[in-house]
């Protein structure tokens, strides 16, 4: 069998899918799979544009057009990444095992958030972050930073950037360990929902592949993904304002975290959820109304 997955270019895209290649090929020594670069929108339109304010498939839409038309066979995208709703046509195949989840804090000085001085200028993108960050630091300032990992974290040499906030797995997989000065916990930043894993897409119907794919799968890191992305969708996850959440599979058990904030980050709630992993798609979905009634909306937002 010949497979092309489709990927980003940067240098983590093209490490996430290269570590699915590897896992394809342990399953079957004998497959040819390659790699087809795809520019997308978001790789295309370099202007400042805060990332929250566009919602999710910025960096996909591209790569689902390819995979629908059949000139990729498979697609590898960042979870965080990936809309709750697919297009029609398309499913998720399998979930590898997840990256650390965690957010973490690259400072210039190696200094931790809590020691940043007064006034320090944090770098993100991303107002899940942002609102957490001013919740621990009101005293700080938190400015856009856009571009790959590595140019994120160059930026601290180049842009004025005292800090930048990303994910641990991008770092972890780029094998650039040695820059984290410090780990968050989810209890003090929330990480976004699916952080950490990968994503298989693939086309309905092509019952071969996806038993191929299934191989790959990570049954924790998949119950964890499922409800993730449930608990988002329910909060209203593909609009603008903040969501986090993350799942811990013990066994048949699940303990899923929540956080949702507004926008402009005046309010935040956090809340906790426990039970069995069979009813963990309900259960997300109850933590999720609990939340957005602290918040003061009654239903998922739009």
């Amino acid at each position: 069998m010949r497979i092309t997955i489709g990927t980003r270019g940067s240098d983590l895209a093209l490490k996430q899918s290269e570590i699915v290649r590897q896992k394809l090929l342990l399953v079957d020594p004998g497959l040819t799979v390659e790699l087809k670069v795809i520019k997308t929108e978001g790789d295309a339109n370099a202007s400042p544009i805060p990332l929250d304010t566009v919602g999710k498939g910025w960096f996909t839409k591209e790569i689902e057009n390819e995979l629908l038309s059949g000139t990729i066979d498979l697609a590898v995208h960042s979870l965080k990444d990936l809309p709750e709703a697919l297009p029609k046509g398309l499913r998720l195949g399998a979930f590898p095992e997840r990256e650390d989840p965690r957010d973490v804090l690259v400072s210039k000085k190696n200094l931790s958030l809590k020691d940043l001085p007064k006034g320090a200028v944090v770098g993100t993108d991303s107002l899940r972050r942002k609102v957490q960050v001013l919740a621990i630091r009101p005293d700080l300032i938190v400015k856009s930073m856009r571009g790959n990992v590595p140019t994120r974290v160059k930026k601290l040499e180049t842009d004025g950037y005292d800090a930048v906030v990303l994910a641990a797995a991008g770092l972890l997989r780029l094998g650039m360990e040695k820059r984290i000065t410090e780990y968050f916990d989810a209890e003090i930043m929330m990480p976004a929902p699916g952080q950490g894993a990968l994503a298989v897409e693939l086309r309905e119907g092509n019952s071969e592949l996806a038993t191929l794919v299934a191989k790959i799968d990570h049954r924790e890191t998949s119950l964890a993904a499922k409800i993730e992305r449930a608990f988002a969708k329910r909060a209203g996850g593909g609009c603008k304002e903040p969501v986090g959440a993350y799942a811990v599979i013990a066994g048949n058990t699940i303990t899923l975290q929540g956080m949702l904030a507004t926008d402009d980050g005046t309010r935040i709630v956090r809340g906790s959820i426990n039970g069995a992993t069979k009813d963990g798609v309900a259960l997300a979905e109850t933590l999720a109304a609990q939340l957005l009634g602290k918040l003061g909306q009654n239903d998922a937002r739009v």
